[in-house]
């Protein structure tokens, strides 16, 4: 199963906005996350439509954050991101009449709900501005991505 990133590119433009010195670019934010511009549109229109980024047209435009980091939770980010799977599919299909598959698979599901459901309960207490400054904390240094000059 292939790996589904969107959240994680998402809440590293959004760290990245807070910091930036001016709207960045959704040409500046591919290169940060090594995509094209049209993935980091398509990841952020989500984002635009819950209201928590906004974009500008024309010279020294791009995108900025429209809402407090604080006021953004890691549940948020998820759901704007179109609630992304959080687990791989841990059942299968093989013999649906086999009672050990039935049982299997029963089992599986309701422990992934289960685990689902407490790592949603914990993304709505994370903050963005939680995030962010842990990264202060740290002493970590965030660079911004390169802005081309326009």
């Amino acid at each position: 199963m292939r790996t589904d990133s969107r959240l994680s590119r998402l809440l590293h433009a959004l760290l990245h906005m807070e910091h930036a010195e001016r709207p960045l670019t959704s040409d500046a934010m591919a290169e940060m996350l090594r995509t094209n511009p049209v993935v980091v549109r398509r990841l952020l229109s989500g984002l635009r439509e819950s209201g928590y980024v906004q974009s500008e047209k024309g010279h020294g435009g791009g995108w900025v954050l429209s809402a407090a980091l604080d006021d953004i939770t890691l549940l948020d980010v998820y759901r704007s991101a179109g609630e992304p799977a959080l687990f791989s599919d841990l059942v299968t299909e093989d013999d649906p009449q086999c009672l050990v598959e039935q049982a299997v698979n029963a089992h599986l599901s309701a422990t992934v709900r289960e685990a689902e459901q407490a790592l949603l309960e914990k993304f709505g207490k994370v903050t963005l501005g939680d995030l962010s400054r842990e990264i202060k904390k740290k002493g970590k240094r965030m660079s911004p991505p390169r802005q081309e000059a326009t």
